[in-house]
């Protein structure tokens, strides 16, 4: 390890973005999914809540994709966000199934 403070670059940035765009969406619609099974009032509890379920995509995934550029690389973003991803995922089965069965 160096004694230099790491200094944040443009390059990579390829591998970074797409990490971001990719890997951000699905995370984003599968912690969508967690709160439309597990929150209140169930899957289809009402309009607004579906409305709401809509909605919370686009910010959580704008939100990935602008800190997709703090990671160190672009295999980093990717080994990164592809563990949050599996998470996020295997949340939505346990709610799913904790909620709705396997059905």
């Amino acid at each position: 390890m160096s004694d230099r403070p790491f200094r944040y670059s443009s390059r990579n940035w390829f591998g970074k973005a797409s990490a971001g765009l990719i890997l951000g969406f699905v995370i984003a619609i599968a912690l969508s999914g967690v709160w439309a099974w597990a929150g209140p009032g169930g899957l289809m509890a009402s309009s607004i809540k579906t409305q709401l379920n809509m909605w919370m995509v686009p910010p959580i995934w704008a939100l990935i994709l602008s800190l997709c550029f703090f990671f160190r690389s672009g295999v980093r973003a990717w080994a990164w966000l592809g563990l949050a991803a599996v998470i996020c995922a295997g949340a939505l089965y346990v709610a799913k199934f904790l909620v709705g069965g396997l059905t």
